[in-house]
């Protein structure tokens, strides 16, 4: 199957947070705005590659272990430049029947879908255009490439800190959670001011000053994400930290805090 084809108007002046991951992470789909916002960013701490990294190893061991429990839908939102191993890839090596749904709102991830929806014969991916903050068409979509009779894992990967509390944030992952059968999960990853301050609140201006809106949350703010769920063990971690024997450790991991917070949580 192929993702919903819009025309793709990719705005290059101002720095976009899906292409400034990207440049951490090394990729090419990015522009010279990007890369001169995450210049700034690496001033104000040189690590933030490395936490890009550390953030892709968590969704990665995390989708593992749900595999591993027998969860065979995947519903993920804010998906970013296609960057291998992609979830599907993750979900599928171990359940090759494993049906994914990838969710974004850039212009530019529509136009790289076509590496996202290249899974197994077994399997289904496919690719939605579509904002968090519009959860009833992200249902919507979903509904038409997964089986809400059955688990389904929601995952929001470095998103939600892109999510000011004026737009809910919280109340997003309420109403997109609402919809799913007992047995789904949450999986969420986030960045968080507690270790940084100064340097997090530099960066929450520098961004803003270009037009990117970064809403840092405390571990009390992170963890009201999964009220009402069963956290899975180990409960809030640095990301790092979650599972880690389920993946290769990142180069340079230890070297310092990783700012951010990972979690998994079961809908009883």
């Amino acid at each position: 199957m192929t993702g919903q084809q819009h025309p793709v108007e990719i705005d290059t002046s101002k720095p976009h947070t899906a292409r400034m991951y990207d440049w951490y992470l090394g990729g090419k789909d990015n522009y010279p705005v990007d890369e001169a916002m995450g210049r700034q960013m690496l001033a104000l701490d040189p690590r933030v590659p490395v936490m890009a990294r550390v953030n892709r190893a968590f969704m990665q061991r995390a989708t593992r272990w749900l595999a591993g429990q027998g969860i065979r839908q995947f519903l993920d939102i804010g998906t970013g430049i296609p960057t291998e191993p992609n979830l599907h890839q993750v979900a599928q090596e171990i359940a090759p029947d494993a049906r994914v749904a990838y969710c974004d709102n850039d212009p530019i991830v529509l136009a790289h879908a076509g590496a996202l929806l290249r899974g197994t014969d077994e399997g289904v991916t496919e690719y939605l255009q579509a904002d968090v903050r519009d959860p009833e068409s992200i249902l919507e979509g979903a509904r038409k490439i997964l089986d809400f009779d059955r688990p389904v894992a929601l995952s929001l990967i470095a998103l939600l800190h892109f999510i000011p509390d004026e737009d809910g944030a919280h109340e997003l992952v309420g109403r997109l959670l609402a919809d799913l059968p007992s047995g789904s999960y949450l999986v969420v990853s986030h960045a968080t001011p507690d270790f940084t301050p100064e340097e997090s609140k530099a960066a929450t201006e520098k961004l803003k000053a270009a037009g990117v809106t970064l809403a840092l949350r405390s571990r009390e703010e992170f963890t009201r994400f999964f009220a009402g769920l069963e956290l899975v063990e180990p409960g809030v971690q640095v990301p790092h930290l979650w599972h880690p024997e389920l993946g290769e450790p990142v180069p340079g991991q230890d070297d310092g805090v990783i700012p951010g917070y990972g979690a998994v949580g079961r809908k009883a």
